[in-house]
């Protein structure tokens, strides 16, 4: 469980609900109306941009990304030394046995794979293409998230300016402008509230979370073909070392060195 990202949803909306009683009532700041323009909106946009099951397919991914279990690097690459001393004092075959100790389907797949005698081409197109939909899974689920983030906002203007069209059409009682004003605000509160709090937070924390299970993926395929390759477990561990290195590098230091590089091919 994200400790962190559940801590700080239910710190910011507690913090507005303190600043709300403090100022004044919290009812001023219920309204069902306003309620099913933004939520009833946002949802119905995103429905028309993605696949029905692809939108409630997110919630998933979204689940996944505040639950999922926190991968480590060296954990796989301890596990994965074993691996290579097992396979190098029995065999492949011996690893069968430890499949059962995995709780990783991906993982599983690949070491059934590797025992069943799968060549090592084919083994790694099975491994790329499993990569590559679990990628295209979660590239979805955050854009889903992020377009949620932008309509949200957008349908709230849209809920303001119709309650300011029925204010103006009022406006020979002007004891009901104040309260007509305030309810016309409410659909901009509603719709700010979940882009910034949840919806583009979600969003982010589920592209953080695909970034580290991908890198994981991606070192256990490397892993499974050095087994089959027949690598000792020092190579292997050398091998694996990489993706420690590559996941501690930051967005823009990978950006960097590609602009590097191109700045060179170009000269």
């Amino acid at each position: 469980m994200d400790i962190g990202a559940i801590g700080g949803i239910a710190l910011g909306g507690v913090l507005i609900l303190i600043s709300i009683l403090m100022g004044g009532s919290l009812g001023a700041f219920i309204n069902i109306p306003s309620m099913m323009i933004v939520g009833g909106g946002t949802v119905a946009a995103t429905l028309v941009k993605y696949p029905m099951n692809s939108v409630f397919g997110a919630s998933k991914l979204v689940q996944k990304a505040m639950f999922m279990q926190n991968y480590s690097l060296a954990d796989e690459i301890a596990r994965f030394n074993e691996f290579a001393k097992i396979a190098k004092r029995e065999g492949l075959l011996a690893l069968e046995q430890k499949s059962a100790e995995i709780k990783e389907p991906f993982l599983i797949k690949a070491v059934q794979l590797l025992v069943d005698g799968t060549s090592a081409d084919a083994l790694r197109s099975v491994m790329e293409t499993e990569i590559e939909n679990i990628r295209s899974r979660h590239e979805t689920g955050k854009g889903i998230l992020e377009s949620m983030g932008a309509y949200a906002p957008a349908f709230g203007m849209i809920g303001t300016l119709i309650g300011l069209i029925l204010m103006l059409q009022q406006l020979d009682d002007p004891s009901t402008i104040g309260v007509g004003m305030a309810t016309a605000l409410i659909t901009t509160f509603y719709g700010v509230l979940l882009a910034n709090l949840i919806f583009l937070p979600l969003a982010g924390k589920l592209e953080g979370k695909s970034k580290e299970e991908l890198a994981v993926k991606e070192l256990m395929m490397e892993g499974i073909l050095s087994l089959q390759a027949g690598d000792s477990p020092f190579i292997i561990s050398d091998k694996l070392q990489a993706f420690v290195s590559r996941s501690s590098r930051t967005d823009e230091e990978e950006r960097d060195d590609k602009g590097g590089g191109e700045g060179e091919a170009g000269g």
